[in-house]
């Protein structure tokens, strides 16, 4: 496989609250501005279509990503309001807290405990979403994500914001680039707190964490012949798997996807 066996900072038990807080919440942001929920709406509404649910349940949701823009675009555009349930195997739970108090319980909430996205409990029934978080997976666990979705034949919508195509070295130039983003993104972040004021520009952590989580992300994504490799062995004629490589209207690259789809049986 293409895809590099590396480390980021956010995978460690021991990583920080505060600090995974911190790096979660830019996440968000930076999704925000790259309109992330533009790609992933339409894939969502094919996927809620054909698994016949009006259920999402998101895999390794950290801050909550994209979901909460998804689910507004959804309505937008596609008039469907599903409840949307978000995991985590580390839940964030400053964001559970201020999810399920300020948000529709009846449209989303944060689960507050521990989820294994390769082992998700029957009780969280509908389509499957990860986003930009595949690529954290190694090929053993990756495999169980996929074929756990495979074979209790739940829908699962996969997005990376990158598809690995280019260069493996061309990443590592991107460091310089991943810290002036975190300079100039930071305004944007909601909510905004000291802590991720202070860790930014007075004492600047999170600008090297996250251009080396941002640099390493980019060399651990599958590519679409990874996940082909991955995908072997899991089909049956009531079920489909598919890569797309769409574009946000005005993001700079494509992004790559995976969805498995069951077809239900015509009565």
């Amino acid at each position: 496989m293409k895809r590099m066996s590396l480390f980021e900072f956010e995978d460690f038990r021991w990583f920080p609250g505060g600090l995974r807080e911190c790096l979660t919440l830019y996440i968000a942001a930076m999704h925000r501005v790259l309109g992330t929920e533009r790609v992933l709406a339409p894939l969502l509404a094919r996927a809620l279509e054909a698994a016949a649910t009006d259920r999402v349940v998101d895999l390794c949701s950290g801050g909550g990503g994209p979901l909460l823009q998804t689910t507004a675009r959804l309505a937008a555009d596609h008039g469907l309001r599903p409840s949307v349930t978000l995991t985590d195997l580390y839940p964030n739970t400053d964001a559970a807290a201020r999810i399920n108090a300020a948000g529709d319980a009846a449209q989303v909430r944060y689960h507050p405990s521990p989820v294994d996205a390769g082992r998700v409990p029957d009780a969280l029934q509908g389509v499957r979403t990860l986003v930009c978080s595949f690529h954290h997976m190694p090929p053993p666990v990756a495999r169980r994500i996929l074929q756990d979705a495979f074979e209790k034949r739940q829908a699962l919508c996969v997005l990376e914001i990158s598809d690995n195509s280019h260069p493996r070295w061309l990443w590592w130039t991107a460091l310089p680039a991943g810290v002036l983003m975190v300079l100039l993104l930071t305004p944007f972040i909601r909510p905004l707190r000291l802590r991720q004021v202070l860790l930014t520009y007075a004492l600047p952590v999170l600008p090297l964490l996250i251009a080396w989580d941002g640099a390493v992300a980019n060399a651990r994504t599958y590519t679409e012949e990874d996940l082909r490799e991955l995908l072997a062995g899991l089909e049956a004629p009531d079920y489909r798997w598919e890569i797309t490589r769409p574009r946000a209207p005005g993001a700079p690259a494509t992004m790559l996807t995976l969805v498995g789809l069951p077809r239900l049986t015509q009565a």
